[in-house]
């Protein structure tokens, strides 16, 4: 009997994460979902999270498995996940569950819909995030605007996204900034992925809604926010840069 394909895989990156996978994955398993697969794709991990997933997951929950890459960064652990997607809709959550798991239900309301690209969407108060953050991420909104476009987007950030596998695909293999696979140092959360992901997916003419769901913010060592903005702007420069040249084809 052929194995029956899952429409939804649910795809949590992993780096270092040891301290969040027993809440991260018991809640995402005790989800009533059906038809889905739980993809844990590990970027090169270098504490224990790897040998845990092994040991304790992969024996008993035939719905998980584990991808291992070289450390390469959030990006281009995204775009391996993409591509090794067998369902009709790929779901990323992070690690963290900053979001809330039980908010999938409202992307499958989405996803019956045959919506294209279904984004979480943080509220603008970003509860429990520091006040330095809020005043950044509205400059980074501004900036991303006025280069790049995406007005109609509110929450390009939020690791809270689903999309249909197979437009997803086109996109990734679309990309310019991302294209190429590559080697990094410590933590890389790659946001400018996000923005020329749905660069692409506008141009494209894809179907986007943005839900709004609950959050709360986790500090977290993966995530350095001055670094981490100043790598932003570079990729949103490259990004405009590359369209006035022409090199994104639709």
């Amino acid at each position: 009997m052929a194995a029956t394909i899952p429409i939804v895989s649910v795809v949590i990156p992993v780096y270092n994460s040891e301290k969040y996978l027993y809440k991260c994955l018991y809640s995402v398993f005790a989800q009533s979902l059906e038809d889905y697969e739980i993809i844990l794709i590990d970027d090169g991990s270098t504490d224990g999270s790897k040998d845990i997933i092994k040991k304790d997951y992969l024996p008993q929950y035939p719905l998980f498995s584990l991808l291992e890459n070289a450390h390469r960064g959030k990006a281009q652990t995204l775009i391996s996940a993409i591509r090794a997607a067998k369902s009709e809709y790929v779901l990323f959550t992070d690690i963290d569950l900053a979001t809330p798991i039980e908010e999938i239900e409202k992307m499958i309301v989405e996803m019956e819909k045959g919506t294209d690209i279904i984004i979480g969407s943080r509220n603008s108060t970003r509860k429990g995030a520091p006040f330095l953050r809020k005043v950044m991420a509205v400059g980074f909104i501004v900036v991303r605007n006025f280069l790049i476009g995406l007005k109609k987007i509110k929450d390009t950030q939020c690791g809270f996204k689903a999309f249909k596998t197979d437009k997803a695909q086109k996109i990734i293999e679309s990309l310019v900034v991302f294209k190429k696979s590559h080697t990094v140092s410590g933590s890389s959360v790659s946001a400018g992925f996000d923005l020329e992901f749905l660069f692409l997916a506008t141009k494209y003419g894809y179907s986007i809604t943005e839900i709004p769901v609950q959050w709360k913010h986790v500090e977290t060592k993966n995530v350095n926010f001055i670094t981490d903005s100043i790598e932003t702007l570079k990729d949103i420069l490259e990004i405009k840069y590359h369209d006035i040249i022409g090199a994104y084809k639709k």
